[in-house]
């Protein structure tokens, strides 16, 4: 069974940092590529792609809005992927989901992750 456990989020000032943990279980990790997306309300459509690792290669990738304060890590050996978020903003505020997807095609793109955890919410106020 496919299992992606996130946990680390809770509430933060602005310019304050947390760290997400995503623990996973039940698929070969070294050959999936790991996301971290959001989503800000209910809706399906307020879903936004936040960073991604390529299995294998190690390449990173990142939302413009979060280049230079996000950075996603994985340790191979647990099974874990991580997204360090300093310089947090009010806009950052939103439930976080650590995705797994098998070779996705388009890394970027997080309809092609076919495993999500639960979410752990992070918001960001004052």
């Amino acid at each position: 069974e496919v299992q992606l456990v996130e946990s680390g989020g809770g509430l933060v000032q602005p310019g304050g940092s947390l760290t997400l943990s995503c623990i996973t279980s039940g698929f070969p990790f070294s050959v999936y590529d790991m996301s971290w997306v959001r989503q800000t309300s209910e809706s399906d459509k307020d879903l936004e792609w936040v960073a991604g690792v390529v299995a294998g290669e190690g390449t990173t990738y990142y939302k413009d809005s979060v280049k230079g304060r996000f950075t996603i890590s994985q340790d191979g050996d647990r099974n874990r992927v991580y997204l360090q978020m300093n310089s947090l903003k009010p806009e950052d505020t939103a439930m976080y989901y650590c995705a797994a997807g098998y070779r996705v095609p388009e890394p970027l793109d997080q309809r092609h992750y076919t495993s999500w955890g639960q979410g752990t919410q992070v918001t960001v106020s004052s």
